[in-house]
């Protein structure tokens, strides 16, 4: 029910899909949005993003798909459903109430789950108001956070994607805003310490707190159970009435383990999406499917990617009704990120000899600047910040 399934059930419409042919089951209990706008447009402190506002799929430029539209469609939106059970020898899915669904073919779109501190028995985890975002409930929840806490102190735990973005909207809001990350600087697992030189002192001059190298260990809550305190492990005491915990996601592939083979955390596919059982495909984060620009197995935990692997699968399962072939999936990485007035995007892959260019100073009046990845002679990968709609084209064409 998430992105996947959005622009799943457009592509599905654009092949004509009969009524009575397609369902979405979901867990959540509204029809599939933009996710990428919980962590940017929801949390804004004027004029914020609501649904029906970011249903899919305005995300890309397109028709924003309500409840309605799937009505008219004839395609069957079962909500509030969180399938329990799926057994692909028998084309059957089991839900938690307890009903039965059988399929003629299945599209696997079950994205990924947070990873929560108390998974690790992390003391104090349970408190109230450590949150999480991965979902609207997650958001809404934050958002009352933030209204019952007024211009308190914020520990955003985690300096990637979620951490950069949470820890830009909580001061907007006017917390008191610590980050704290393990690592030696923010996203590392994009970032060069070239790049994250600027974010790190662009947050910084906005009056944001970074305390690197360490870990949160434990949490102590109030008399009402809220959290008040964040224990870090280098000994370290954190005053706090917010925790937001970004440390990462696990594909949700536990359903069908020993059913179908897997690859890299995920499912693997073929370059149409389809796994190992015929009918059966896997979309978004869980599919690991052929990149064909590295030439080896790949899971791409990316909005852009949750949308192009749907239109991909839908293209190949409605080709093999009618005997035809789709191209092979090409995709090209692509991430991107905004906060206050910055945002960079990047293709490609970031391995091989970093090469910084332009001005990464973070007290720069318009920042622009950017980083090469340079692999066996070529160029793999291109990183730009501020760069212009065109600039942006030009650095993916270079990747």
């Amino acid at each position: 029910g998430g992105v996947a399934a959005g622009y799943a059930a457009r592509e599905f419409a654009k092949q004509g899909v009969q009524p009575g042919e397609l369902a979405i089951i979901s867990k959540e209990s509204v029809a599939p949005y933009e996710r990428p706008a919980l962590s940017k447009g929801y949390l804004f402190p004027q004029n914020a993003a609501r649904l029906p506002g970011f249903h899919t799929c305005v995300g890309s430029g397109g028709e924003k798909l309500l409840p309605e539209w799937y009505t008219e469609k004839g395609i069957e939106l079962i909500l509030s459903t969180e399938i329990v059970k799926a057994d692909l020898a028998s084309k059957t899915l089991t839900s938690a109430a307890g009903a039965t669904f059988t399929y003629e073919t299945l599209l696997i779109a079950t994205g990924s789950s947070t990873i929560k501190l108390t998974d690790f028995g992390v003391q104090g985890a349970e408190a109230n108001n450590i949150l999480y975002l991965r979902d609207i409930n997650d958001a809404d929840k934050l958002v009352a956070a933030m209204q019952a806490k007024k211009d308190g102190k914020a520990v955003v735990v985690g300096g990637g994607y979620i951490g950069l973005e949470l820890s830009a909207a909580l001061k907007l809001n006017n917390f008191d805003v610590t980050m704290v990350y393990p690592e030696p600087w923010c996203m590392p697992r994009l970032f060069t310490a070239g790049i994250a030189h600027f974010y790190e002192g662009y947050y910084a001059s906005k009056g944001i707190n970074i305390v690197k190298g360490t870990v949160a260990s434990g949490f102590d809550a109030d008399a009402n159970g809220d959290v008040a305190v964040v224990k870090l492990k280098d000994g370290r005491v954190l005053d706090a009435n917010i925790v937001i915990v970004g440390v990462g996601g696990r594909p949700l592939t536990g359903l069908f383990k020993g059913q179908v083979d897997e690859e890299k955390g995920g499912l693997k596919t073929d370059t149409f999406f389809e796994t190992s059982v015929a009918g059966v495909y896997a979309i978004g984060d869980v599919a690991s499917f052929p990149m064909k620009l590295y030439n080896e197995p790949r899971r791409v935990e990316h909005v852009d990617h949750a949308r192009k692997s749907a239109e991909q699968a839908v293209k190949a399962i409605k080709a093999k009704e009618s005997g035809e072939t789709v191209a092979e999936y090409d995709y090209l990485p692509y991430f991107y990120s905004r906060s206050f007035d910055i945002a960079w995007q990047f293709y490609g892959d970031n391995v091989g000899e970093s090469v910084l260019f332009g001005d990464n100073d973070p007290a720069a009046a318009k920042a622009k600047f950017g980083t090469y990845w340079v692999k066996d002679g070529k160029v793999v990968g291109v990183f730009l910040e501020g760069g212009s709609a065109d600039e942006n084209q030009a650095i993916a064409k270079v990747a």
